[in-house]
C-alpha cells in the first residue's frame, strides 16, 4: 500500500481486523453497540482506554468503551494515543501530511495542533512510517465514526518510546489540550498469551492499578505480573506507554477511572481457545463528581436560605430543627454563595469558603448577609413574594502551582496576596465570555486589589461549584 497523492493515511487493516465493506462494517458496529453496556453517570467523560484487536475478539469490549461517549457530543478534537507495534524511536509521531481514511469515510486530521506539538517539544517527531501499517490506532476510528459521525477532528499520535521519562514529557506537552472540549482515546490490549484463568488474574491486577490513577502503581503492577512467571505471558499491557502518558495527565487531579467491560480472546464465540489468550479492558476516565446533592437536599438548602431571610426581615417563620443525618450535605463542611434576585434582577450576592463551618451554617449566615449587600438597595419584607434564590455550593479550596491546572468555566479562582484576596465564581466566565487571562486579571485587579498582573506572583486556589436554582416556589 502506498500513500495517495494527497498523502491521506489509507486503511491498512480493513478486511483483516474489521470488515472492508462500509455496509458490513456499519452493521457489525451497530450489533456491537446494541450489545454493549452503557454506564449511567452525569460525570463528564474525559478519556477512554479501549482494545485494538480484531473486532471478532475485542469488538464487544471496545464498543462498551465508545458507548460511553454522550450521543451528539461535539468534541473539538479526538486525540488517539497508540503505542507502535513495528517501530521503536525516542518519542511520539504525529501525522500531519493528510487525513485518515476508513471504509466509513475520511476523518480530518488537525494538522495545526500536530504542528504546534511538533514545535513545542522535541519528544514529538514526524515518523510517517510508524503510522503506515499501525493497526492499534486505526481500529479505534470506525467506533468513533459510528458514534460521532465524520465531523470529528483527529489528532493521531503513535508512541515509539519505551522510556517512562519520555512518557512524562509527552504528558506535559499534551496537558494544555487535556480539556473538557477534547476527548483522549488510549489504545491498548492487556495480557498477551497466558492461559484463560491467568489472563483474568493478571488483567484485573493491571486494571486495578490503572484505576488508582498513579503512574508508579501501574509500573509496579506490570513488574508484579512479570515476577509471577506466568506461562507464556509476553506482556501485561502492550500499550503501556500510552496508558502511562494518560496517568501522567490525570494524576493528582480530580478524575475517576471506571472499569466498564472485560473479556479476553478465550471468550470469542468462534475462536475461543483457552490455552493462549489476549486480554481486553474498556476503562472510562471521568471528572469526579463535585458533590452528590440529592433533589431533596437541594430543596432543603433553598428553603433554609429562604426561611433565614424571611425570619431576619421579621416574618413569622419557625426554624425547623435539623434531622440527625451525618451523611447530609448540609452537615458537611462546604462554602456557599447566596444570590438574591427580585423580579429576576440581582439584589445581593455574598458568600465565602467553609473553613470549619458546615453548609447549613454557611447558608443561613450568607442568606442574611446578602439581604444587605452594599452594592444594592436592602431587601424589604415586601420583596419576599418576588424573590428567587441561587445557592452556589463550593468545594474546598485547592492550591495550584500553574494556571494549566485552572479550567475556565469549570473552576472558580481565589487569589491571595498578603492580606489581599478576591474570588470569581466559575459561572462568571460563562456570563462574561472572558478569556482565562481576562478572568484572572480582572479578579486580581477588581476583587483582590493587587493589579492586573498581581495574580502572577500571588497564591492561587481553585474550587468547583454546584449551582442550585430556585424554581420560584413560594414559602409556605
Amino acid at each position: 500500500m502506498l500513500f495517495n497523492t494527497n498523502k491521506n493515511r489509507e486503511p491498512a487493516v480493513a478486511g483483516q481486523f474489521y470488515p472492508s465493506s462500509s455496509s458490513t462494517l456499519r452493521n457489525e458496529l451497530e450489533e456491537l453497540f446494541d450489545g454493549a453496556v452503557n454506564v449511567k453517570t452525569s460525570q463528564p467523560l474525559r478519556a477512554l482506554i479501549s482494545p485494538h484487536a480484531g473486532y471478532i475478539f475485542s469488538g464487544e469490549v471496545a464498543a462498551a468503551a465508545f458507548k460511553q461517549i454522550p450521543a451528539n457530543k461535539n468534541y473539538q478534537n479526538i486525540f488517539v494515543l497508540a503505542s507502535s507495534h513495528r517501530y521503536t524511536f525516542g518519542g511520539a509521531a504525529i501525522y500531519t501530511e493528510g487525513n485518515y481514511e476508513t471504509p466509513l469515510g475520511e476523518i480530518p486530521v488537525n494538522k495545526k495542533i500536530g504542528k504546534q506539538l511538533l514545535a513545542s517539544s522535541s519528544v514529538f517527531t514526524e515518523h510517517d512510517a510508524s503510522h503506515l501499517y499501525e493497526h492499534s490506532l486505526e481500529v479505534q476510528l470506525p467506533f468513533l465514526q459510528f458514534r460521532l459521525g465524520n465531523d470529528l477532528t483527529l489528532v493521531p499520535i503513535i508512541l515509539g518510546t519505551h522510556s517512562t521519562g519520555i512518557c512524562k514529557k509527552l504528558a506535559k506537552a499534551l496537558r494544555p489540550y487535556f480539556t473538557p472540549d477534547n476527548l483522549f482515546v488510549i489504545s491498548t490490549d492487556f495480557s498477551h498469551f497466558p492461559d484463560y484463568e491467568n489472563a483474568k488474574l493478571a488483567d484485573q491486577l493491571t486494571a486495578d492499578a490503572i484505576c488508582k490513577n498513579k503512574p508508579k502503581k501501574l509500573l509496579k503492577a506490570i513488574e508484579k505480573n512479570k515476577k509471577k512467571k506466568i506461562g507464556n505471558l509476553a506482556t501485561s499491557l502492550c500499550g503501556w506507554t500510552s496508558v502511562l502518558t494518560l496517568l501522567h495527565l490525570t494524576k493528582k487531579r480530580d478524575f475517576e477511572f471506571k472499569q466498564l467491560a472485560y473479556k479476553n480472546s478465550g471468550d470469542s464465540r468462534l475462536y475461543g481457545e483457552k490455552d493462549r489468550v489476549v486480554g481486553y479492558w474498556a476503562i472510562g476516565v471521568y471528572e469526579k463528581a463535585v458533590f452528590e446533592i440529592s433533589p431533596s437536599e437541594k430543596q432543603e438548602i433553598l428553603q433554609l436560605a429562604r426561611n433565614s431571610i424571611a425570619r431576619f426581615l421579621g416574618e413569622d417563620v419557625k426554624e425547623k430543627k435539623p434531622k440527625r443525618n451525618d451523611n447530609s450535605i448540609l452537615n458537611q463542611k462546604a462554602g456557599a454563595f447566596i444570590s438574591i434576585y427580585i423580579n429576576n434582577e440581582l439584589r445581593g450576592c455574598i458568600g465565602g469558603f467553609a473553613g470549619n463551618k458546615t453548609l447549613r451554617e454557611m447558608t443561613k449566615r450568607f442568606a442574611v448577609s446578602a439581604t444587605n449587600d452594599q452594592r444594592f438597595d436592602p431587601i424589604e419584607p415586601s420583596d419576599l413574594d418576588n424573590m428567587t434564590l441561587e445557592v452556589s455550593v463550593l468545594t474546598p479550596l485547592k492550591k495550584i502551582k500553574s494556571i494549566d491546572e485552572f479550567e475556565l468555566g469549570k473552576h472558580g479562582i481565589y487569589i491571595k496576596s498578603g492580606l489581599n484576596s478576591g474570588t470569581f465564581l466559575p459561572q462568571v466566565a460563562e456570563k462574561t465570555g472572558w478569556s482565562k487571562e481576562e478572568f484572572l486579571g480582572r479578579c486580581s485587579k477588581n476583587k483582590a486589589g493587587i493589579g492586573w498582573d498581581g495574580w502572577k506572583t500571588a497564591e492561587l486556589y481553585t474550587y468547583e461549584v454546584v449551582i442550585i436554582k430556585d424554581d420560584q416556589e413560594k414559602t409556605s
